[in-house]
């Protein structure tokens, strides 16, 4: 196994990465989450009087 060999293997792996990932950020399950997310930035509401769901929501 030469070093082109490896390359392209290098360069396909990267390319499978980049397409699981791009699929996964746009899928439609995960939009709500996304908007609720980008949400975060401009609510006043304090992280003390959220619900222990709702800080470990990604630990599911």
């Amino acid at each position: 196994m030469g070093i082109g060999e490896l390359q392209i293997i290098a360069t396909v792996s990267a390319f499978i990465a980049f397409i699981g990932i791009a699929w996964w950020a746009y899928s439609p399950k995960n939009k709500k989450r996304f908007e609720e997310d980008a949400q975060l930035a401009l609510d006043d509401e304090d992280v003390k009087s959220l619900s222990e769901e709702q800080r470990n929501k990604d630990k599911r």
